[in-house]
């Protein structure tokens, strides 16, 4: 049986049109257009999503109404797990409803530094791979050390999270220790802070 190259979508928010576009690269190419006998998710999933990049199907619209939603952003301690996974399907799985409803959709990504944990995971990873403590090298070459991990991790869930399909505007990508979040963060400190809100004493934990 050959493979249909067409996809289905739904476009033009706020109306629902339907439509077809045919469908070259990558995922047709290795199907060798003909249905197989098991289906091949590395194959079909790959070239979809890249489609849907290019095409940006996940970007804001800028139209009324809309929806918003913040993925928790991972730790960079590590690569996600089974409970990331389901995080990311409930989410898509909103967000793709609420774009049928014809809503202005964004999800945004982003990853959390995950502070003293991850200085935790560095820490010890120095001391298995290199036999070297933090004090040994140093602050600054630490540091380094420790953007390099957040860097090597960030691009591995960002690629987990594009094979799991979640439907996210990279473009609104961030990172917690950005200057910008890092400008807004201490702006809300200092408002609550001047209007009572927050204090600071001796309590029990």
């Amino acid at each position: 049986m050959k493979l249909t190259k067409y996809l289905r979508c739904v476009k033009n928010f706020p109306t629902h049109v339907s439509c077809s576009r045919r469908i070259k690269g990558e995922f047709v190419t290795a199907l060798d257009n003909v249905f197989p006998k098991a289906y091949k998710p590395a194959a079909v999933e790959r070239g979809v999503y890249k489609y849907w990049e290019e095409n940006g199907y996940f970007s804001a619209k800028n139209v009324e109404p809309k929806f918003s939603l913040v993925l928790p952003p991972p730790n960079v301690t590590g690569t996600l797990h089974l409970g990331h996974a389901l995080t990311a399907a409930i989410q898509d799985a909103l967000v793709r409803w609420h774009r049928m409803e014809g809503r202005d959709v964004l999800w945004v990504p982003g990853l959390d530094h995950a502070g003293i944990a991850t200085q935790t995971v560095v820490e010890r990873w120095l001391r298995q791979k290199k036999n070297v403590t933090r004090h040994e090298i140093g602050r600054e070459q630490f540091l380094e050390e420790v953007l390099n991990w957040k860097n090597e991790k960030g691009i591995i869930i960002k690629q987990q999270l594009k094979r799991f399909g979640a439907s996210l505007d990279w473009s609104r990508e961030i990172f917690t220790m950005d200057s910008r979040h890092n400008d807004a963060v201490m702006e809300a400190m200092v408002r609550l802070w001047n209007t009572g809100l927050v204090y600071r004493r001796k309590s029990l934990i």
